[in-house]
């Protein structure tokens, strides 16, 4: 059993940065692939990005090319999300999720496990 821990949220000003945290711990050999996504009050979990733990392969949304970066250190088994240039509207509850391989990548169903979430908040 894999659980995973979000930390790094919290209040910025637009135009800001953020670095979001998501530490796997337990079974955390079994998962192939770690996804970011996020989900602002009344609308549906969308998919940021997605990083495999043994190459370090990338895929990110087209939405947040060139301002949101993925990254992970094995021997934390930490994942990283580095955000920039922050605007409001990307104030939203930002989650790490696990998968076992490196299909469907951005369908949140398709992800076994679930941290409990992040809340970022950008101001204007």
């Amino acid at each position: 059993q894999v659980q995973l821990v979000e930390s790094g949220g919290g209040l910025v000003q637009a135009g800001g940065s953020l670095r979001l945290s998501c530490l796997a711990s337990g079974r955390s050999d079994r998962n192939y692939a770690m996804g970011w996504f996020r989900q602002a009050p009344g609308k549906e979990r969308e998919f940021l990005a997605a990083i495999a733990w043994p190459t370090g392969s990338t895929y990110y949304a087209d939405f947040v090319k060139g301002r949101f970066t993925i990254s992970r250190e094995t021997v934390e088994n930490t994942v990283y999300l580095q955000m920039n240039r922050l605007n409001p509207e990307d104030t939203a509850v930002y989650y790490c999720a696990a998968k076992k391989n490196w299909y469907t990548l951005r369908s949140p169903t398709n992800y076994d496990t679930w941290g409990q979430g992040t809340q970022v908040t950008v101001s204007s």
